[in-house]
């Protein structure tokens, strides 16, 4: 057995990984209902995304230069303990504390698994590479994990929902810190990936994120400027989930495990296409990164219209659709396009932009609604996102990034 998991690590890399964001997304729907039960705003709701996706502001740049300088697979592995850790303090608030120290423990439990995610994922980027047989096998294999994870993102939260409605929410939170020991084990006893083929960076200067930054080229520098800024104006959705569930679907835990069901339903399908079309969307940056961005604010401009729930899931499953492929595509653009002594701080860049870009987009979000409401929220932020879309794919139609030699944006 242990063989031929051996001989399938990709595939065993892939399941465990899924399995995990399975539990991950039943814990955070978890607390997102716990949250909005017991206070109903929507600026506490935009903190909890915040706590997760923020820390990569400051832990991503260092994240990668630690991945490059001592190797993908030691921080792989104690980001993932970092993980049990946080994913525990949200498990033992629900029976140990009630009121506002609940709620507190709660943010500071996705805060600690914010902070090792942002270093889990650095690693992970750059340990797929270590897994593959030969270079064109990566791109496909990269976005593969954006399937696993929407897949992940879409039975977690019916799963959460249903756990909370019979059980309660220390059950999920439970199920949510023992989901990360699967990917442990994996790594520890059942891998056997090459690390002999792992390009370390060392110390010194050369070491360092602004090093990267600069030796990347301009191209993959356009690519994460464009990824922070357009997820300044699309991400707020996770952030927002349960607020934008209650007018849409109804206020109980089942409706929000529903509607983020929804929601991964359509980044799985975008994730699908981007898998089939991997090499050649990655060559041409701009088509794939606007063209996300495109969809995305068309869809958060229909949820701002009074219409029909069946149309608002409708449009619910393009901004799914649109920023799983603006997400999974820009980090295979980088992950690709940049050689692999610079990926695991290519990694970090990805993060910083898009958790970074997600996280202000929710907390911008949240205050619209308290001062505009939800649908005039919808409008302002997708007018916002289909300028930039509009600008990416006009501007840069013609460019095709080499990923033999990411300095260059070669003209069609």
């Amino acid at each position: 057995m242990r063989h031929w998991i051996r001989r399938n690590q990709r595939t065993t890399f892939l399941i465990a990984s899924g399995l995990s964001t399975a539990g991950s997304f039943a814990g955070l729907t978890a607390k997102g209902w716990i949250l909005m039960d017991q206070t109903s705003n929507p600026l506490l709701l935009a903190l909890h995304f915040g706590a997760l996706a923020m820390p990569s502001l400051l832990a991503s740049g260092s994240a990668g230069v630690l991945t490059d300088r001592v190797g993908c697979e030691r921080v792989l592995i104690r980001s993932q303990w970092g993980l049990v850790a946080g994913a525990a303090l949200g498990a033992v608030a629900i029976p140990w504390l009630t009121g506002a120290a609940q709620v507190t423990l709660l943010l500071l439990s996705t805060l600690v698994v914010g902070l090792a995610s942002s270093f889990e994922l650095t690693a992970r980027n750059k340990y797929c590479a270590l897994l593959v047989d030969e270079p064109a096998q990566l791109a496909p294999y990269l976005t593969s994990f954006s399937v696993v994870f929407n897949v992940g993102k879409l039975v977690g939260p019916p799963i959460g929902g249903l756990l909370l409605a019979l059980t309660g929410p220390a059950t999920a939170l439970t199920i949510d810190a023992a989901s990360y020991l699967l990917p442990i084990a994996t790594v520890l006893w059942l891998l056997q990936p090459d690390l002999s083929a792992e390009r370390r960076s060392g110390s010194g200067t050369d070491s360092s994120l602004a090093s990267a930054w600069r030796g990347c080229g301009a191209s993959l520098r356009h690519v994460v400027v464009f990824t922070g800024l357009a997820c300044l104006a699309i991400f707020f959705h996770p952030g927002l989930a349960p607020l934008i569930a209650a007018q849409v679907l109804g206020p109980s835990p089942q409706a929000l495990g529903w509607f983020t069901s929804v929601l991964a339903a359509g980044s799985i399908s975008g994730g699908l296409l981007l898998q089939r079309r991997s090499q050649w969307l990655s060559q041409r940056p701009s088509l794939l990164l606007g063209g996300c961005v495109l969809i995305t604010s068309l869809a958060q401009l229909g949820m701002a219209l009074t219409a029909p729930t069946p149309f608002r899931l409708g449009m619910t499953f393009l901004i799914g659709a649109g920023t799983a492929g603006l997400l999974a595509g820009s980090n295979l653009i980088l992950q690709v396009g940049a050689p692999l002594v610079l990926r695991g701080r290519m990694a970090g860049l990805g993060q910083i932009a898009f958790l970074g870009g997600g996280g202000f987009s929710g907390l911008i979000a949240a205050g619209l609604c308290l001062r505009l409401g939800l649908p005039a929220t919808f409008a302002l932020m997708g007018s916002v996102g289909l300028a930039l879309g509009l600008m990416e794919l006009t501007s840069r139609w013609g460019l095709r990034l080499n990923p033999v030699d990411s300095d260059q944006l070669d003209a069609a």
